[in-house]
């Protein structure tokens, strides 16, 4: 039983099957279009509100369950009293972008050699079946359900109140409360009362069967409106998103560019008020906003020349957005005292206060950065649940591909109605440390992925090698791990339920239906059996 749990599956089968001709879709991305669809998902709110609160520091209610582990580690290592909470890194939050990019960047590296190596959909779980073994594949790939799926309910939920604040500022134009937000938010919205009730043109909400109701329309409408695009073609999504990566970066550049002009250097003083601990915390912070880049690995079989083009989009991505991030961080800083930004959730608004065509073009460059990164989540996602299909771990209904558009239009069409349909009910709070803990652990793996194949096949053609390996593998993985422990421990338990949930359904379902554990590895189609059975 062990042995068929940890059996892999030969790159060279992964490849056979992906180019088979039921499964194969169009081959039309270039190196820009990978580059844009990573910029696309690493650029949202990120770098509008994470920049202060990583300046500022956070400050935790005391509370056991929402410690950091580090802090119990801190503790325990020092016999110095619990801390609840992170410094902040004050200016120097420009060296927690420039730590956080480095962690990233050996795992992109790993990310690039494996793309390269494996051109073929799945991202994280499919390297990790061809190194790791069918249950860890398994794990990774319900997994990176927490990434995308999960995370993408937070950003819908987040256009949706920058879109009606947008309306507001710009329109004039008001929404009734229940149409624009879950029932939960509605209630404590009206609980509150005040000058929040103005925004909206009404605040009663309306009841159906003795139940009063509210409805998160906005953010179930941009899901519908997304699904739709990319069922149409990989083409007209990667052109929409490279115009929303033009759009959004362009603001971006504006914003750096006019806010250096308002930069008081005395504001950067003392650039370490904090010391490096204060760096280190920053970092942690500051490192989910380069979630993302990965999401380029997912499109290896809709790009031209995948061996040369995945290892330019993913790295290109990655530079491009950390000196955006470390410049914005300048600014934002330079502009104001960091100590302004301490639990301002929209620093960059902030920082341009008393400037209201400039938050006009901020809340703009917001709304187009988190539609880039609904978009480009929306396209990893499917891929996913297609591979897995694919190898039997989930039913062969989710493996097909339109036979017009060839795109994986059943996975896209499930998860555009579990996604928009949970973000239209749901808040959703404190899931989103769900996503940054399934991140890490797939960079994890994806490290340790190049180490292993390094070894077991050495002389497979690597048209983009990892310099300096393992060392850097090593890095990413101890990067990695370090983040993880930065999270609070209530993240640790919600994250373990879920992949005992993850195991409860392998094992009564994937055991038995893996094509792999069956001897159906490879073939000229899902169902006739390969002429070599491995052993």
């Amino acid at each position: 039983m062990a042995f068929k749990l940890f059996r892999t599956k030969n790159p060279d089968h992964l490849i056979a099957e992906a180019a088979t001709p039921e499964r194969q879709m169009k081959r039309v991305l270039g190196p820009f279009a990978l580059t844009c669809i990573g910029i696309g998902a690493i650029i949202g709110t990120g770098i509008f509100a994470l920049a202060g609160t990583a300046a500022a520091g956070e400050q935790l209610q005391a509370s056991v369950w929402k410690t950091p582990i580090l802090n119990f580690i801190q503790s325990w290592a020092t016999d110095a009293p619990l801390v609840f909470g992170r410094p902040g890194a004050g200016p120097a939050v420009m060296l927690s972008f420039v730590v956080a990019a480095v962690a990233c960047c050996f795992a992109a590296l790993c990310y690039a050699e494996l793309a390269s190596m494996i051109p073929v959909s799945g991202s994280a779980y499919t390297y990790s079946y061809a190194t790791l073994g069918e249950i860890i594949a398994w794990i990774i790939g319900w997994d990176l359900i927490l990434e995308y799926a999960v995370g993408n309910m937070a950003v819908a939920v987040g256009w949706s109140g920058y879109f009606v604040r947008l309306c507001g500022s710009l329109l004039g134009l008001k929404f009734p409360l229940w149409a624009v937000n879950d029932y939960k938010t509605a209630n404590t919205i009206i609980d509150q009362g005040g000058e929040a009730l103005t925004n909206y043109s009404s605040t009663t909400l309306p009841v159906i069967a003795g139940h009063a109701i509210a409805v998160n329309l906005p953010a179930l409408l941009i899901v519908a409106a997304v699904t739709w695009l990319l069922i149409y073609g990989i083409r007209e999504s990667a052109r929409t998103n490279n115009v929303i990566v033009i759009t959004k970066v362009a603001v971006v550049v504006f914003v750096i560019a006019f806010g250096a002009f308002l930069i008081h250097p005395t504001n950067w003083h003392p650039f370490v008020p904090t010391g490096i601990g204060g760096v280190m915390s920053g970092a942690a912070i500051v490192f989910f906003a380069f979630i993302g880049f990965d999401a380029v690995s997912t499109t290896a079989e809709e790009t031209r020349n995948p061996q040369r083009d995945m290892p330019i989009g993913i790295i290109a991505s990655l530079i491009i957005c950390t000196v955006l991030y470390v410049l914005m961080a300048a600014v934002i800083t330079g502009m104001r005292k960091y100590t302004t930004y301490f639990g301002d959730p929209a620093a960059v608004a902030t920082a341009f206060a008393g400037r209201a065509w400039a938050q006009a073009l901020i809340s703009a460059g917001a709304l187009a950065g988190i539609t880039s990164v609904l978009l480009v989540f929306q396209l990893g996602q499917p891929r996913i649940f297609m591979a897995m299909a694919r190898d039997g771990l989930l039913p062969q209904y989710f493996a097909r591909i339109h036979p017009r558009f060839r795109t994986p239009h059943i996975t896209t069409i499930w998860t555009g109605v579990f996604v928009g349909g949970v973000a239209a009910v749901v808040d959703i709070g404190s899931l989103a440390d769900l996503t940054n803990i399934g991140t890490l652990f797939a960079f994890i793996l994806v490290c340790l992925g190049v180490i292993i194949l390094r070894r077991t096949d050495a002389k497979r053609p690597r048209p983009f090698r990892v310099p300096m390996s393992p060392v850097f593998p090593i890095l990413g993985v101890v990067f990695c791990f370090v983040l993880m422990l930065s999270l609070p421990l209530e993240t640790w338990i919600r994250f373990f339920v879920w992949l005992g949930i993850g195991l409860l359904i392998y094992f009564l379902y994937g055991v038995s239906h893996s094509k792999l554990g069956r001897g159906l590895d490879v073939g000229p189609t899902e169902d006739i059996p390969p002429p070599l059975i491995k052993t």
